[in-house]
């Protein structure tokens, strides 16, 4: 496989940026080799790689479990967190012109993570995502400060239909005086999705306003999934 900078750079940006705009998530296909998925997951059980532990149903979250990273991240979730910034960026500039909202980001990742510092936001939010048969993730948002990047990246790790059945990652929005509308996912192992984690810009008749979003993971049927959320803010 290519470098992570090679991959990242080599991508369609122009594609993945419109369907963000038009949808609140795009598919990035085979961003990881089926030997990357395996090395990734197979950190699961290796307590040294992570700073936390939260098992779902004992805070109402939905069942299956997940591990918070600690710094230093390992080099290939550490790569594709610099990497994947600065164009998702860019999209987070453009929207936040759009919504009237005053929030610009830095092009480099290590200096939006100053600001996090800045903001007593210090802890590392990358994480390992663990479902069995009968686990499901609630629809939430990933909001861990004052501080929040309004982009987000998740790959799957484990193959549909061989690993797992179900499991479809789920995106839903909010729409002011409308009717909630439902974005299911389909990912195969080694593809992400970069998607919305609060809200984003929809044009109108009178210029643009925000809708707001969520994202879950539908009910496993059977098997084990594993998934690497990239959240690029850091947690109080």
């Amino acid at each position: 496989m290519p470098s992570v900078e090679a991959r990242v750079s080599g991508l369609d940006w122009h594609r993945l940026a419109e369907e963000l705009d038009g949808f609140g998530c795009a598919v990035i296909e085979k961003l990881l080799s089926p030997g990357e998925c395996r090395a990734i997951a197979g950190l699961y059980p290796q307590e040294a790689h992570f700073r936390s532990h939260v098992h779902m149903a004992r805070h109402g979250f939905g069942k299956g479990e997940y591990r918070y990273f600690r710094y230093p991240l390992p080099d290939l979730l550490g790569g594709l967190r610099s990497a994947l910034y600065p164009p998702l960026a860019a999209i987070a500039n453009a929207w936040n012109e759009r919504m009237g909202m005053a929030q610009r980001y830095p092009d480099r990742h290590a200096d939006f993570l100053g600001q996090c510092h800045e903001q007593d936001q210090t802890r590392p939010t990358p994480l390992l995502l663990q479902y069995g048969p009968g686990d499901f993730n609630c629809l939430h948002q990933d909001l861990y400060g004052d501080l929040a990047f309004p982009l987000q990246v998740a790959i799957l790790l484990s193959e549909p239909g061989r690993d797992f059945t179900g499991g479809e990652f789920v995106l839903t929005e909010q729409r002011p005086r409308m009717q909630s509308r439902a974005e299911v996912v389909p990912l195969r192992q080694g593809d992400a999705v970069a998607f919305a984690v609060h809200d984003r810009p929809v044009k109108g008749t009178k210029g643009y306003y925000r809708v707001n979003l969520r994202h879950g993971v539908s009910r496993l049927r059977s098997g084990r999934r594993h998934t690497v959320g990239i959240i690029f803010h850091d947690a109080t």
